[in-house]
């Protein structure tokens, strides 16, 4: 690795490193990987022989103070190390980059429409205790509460490698708020997310090809109306895609965003067909159809949550739904990169 960072830096100090940008882009993001983990490497044998250090000086201390503090470093090491295991999965082109992230609610009307608000919350709490932020560009919310759709713009390192593992159908069991006989409801919500497309990535979006809306942005029930139609909607023709944006004040920073969001549907819609093309069987689309539920958050008559793709469960729905995904995310991304034989 350490060679490999060598052979970087005479690539970038040559005079022509930028004749190509594209490449001169992608090397050195290679570069900044490779030396992140190194810089991460190195700090983990320190941290490694700091434990042992203090597993030694245990023989002659064991008061309870001593112990707690050699446990405490203990679950850190343990939790670098799971960060740099993590660090190795992201090799994806975009997994470094910002997030979208869309929920849609299921059928099922205000049910639906509530879960979809709890996940909703679910990812900002997620994203909040990472210290990334997070911006709603749109929202559509529900009749009676909820919502039926958002779109979170999430900014930090290595979003998209995270939230990646969240695409997909969720599903709720508990009983109904909504219902005044107190039954057990189901509810779905899928999740879908798209890397934020870095200016250096070319996707080509010809005018021609776009149909451009304008609308008055407010809230449920007409509330907080803007007098002017500020919020845009853009419609790709060729391929379907609608994005919109109503969080700005503005028509053109509404644009300006609706935009971002469309090169980045469309790159990633490029990524799933290439994808399709390579394995049939495992298709974007399959992970993300209605009916195949990535996970099942389970409120009644029991408390669990389990994601279906890796047996991985908790007890504590509420932690979760609070935004305690770690666990779920990293089983995943640590699972999907296995080998096949020890899957």
């Amino acid at each position: 690795m350490r060679s490999r960072i060598n052979e970087l830096n005479g690539i970038v100090s040559t005079s022509d490193f930028w004749k190509d940008r594209a490449t001169a882009s992608s090397l050195l993001k290679e570069k900044s990987r490779l030396e992140e983990i190194v810089k991460m490497m190195d700090y983990l044998k320190k941290e490694s022989q700091d434990v042992r250090d203090m597993l030694d000086l245990l023989k002659d201390d064991t008061s309870q103070d001593y112990a707690e503090q050699f446990s405490q470093e203990m679950s850190n090491l343990v939790r670098d190390i799971k960060s740099v295991e993590l660090r190795e999965v992201f090799k994806g082109e975009q997994d470094a980059n910002n997030a979208i992230l869309v929920i849609n609610s299921g059928a099922g009307g205000t049910e639906a429409q509530d879960w979809s608000q709890m996940l909703m919350r679910m990812y900002s709490m997620w994203a909040e205790s990472r210290k990334f932020k997070v911006s709603v560009i749109d929202y559509l919310e529900g009749e009676e509460a909820g919502i039926k759709n958002a779109t979170l713009e999430i900014n930090g390192e290595y979003a998209f490698g995270y939230l990646k593992a969240e695409a997909g159908v969720h599903r709720l069991v508990r009983i109904s708020p909504f219902d005044s006989n107190k039954r057990r409801h189901t509810s779905f919500a899928s999740v879908f997310v798209y890397p934020e497309i870095q200016e250096d990535i070319n996707v080509q979006i010809e005018e021609k090809d776009l149909r451009i809306d304008t609308y008055r942005a407010g809230g449920h029930g007409g509330q907080n109306v803007n007098k002017l139609e500020t919020a845009v909607r853009i419609t790709h023709i060729p391929s379907g895609i609608v994005v919109q944006c109503q969080n700005e004040r503005s028509q053109f920073k509404n644009k300006e965003i609706a935009m971002k969001l469309l090169k980045s549907r469309l790159y990633e819609l490029e990524l799933s067909k290439r994808q399709e093309e390579k394995d049939k069987v495992e298709s974007a689309k399959k992970d993300i159809s209605w009916g195949n539920q990535i996970r099942s958050y389970v409120l009644h008559p029991y408390k669990m949550v389990k994601d279906h793709r890796t047996d991985y469960q908790s007890n504590d729905p509420f932690g979760v739904l609070d935004g305690k995904l770690d666990d779920f995310i990293e089983a995943y991304l640590l699972r999907r990169f296995e080998p096949l034989d020890k899957q």
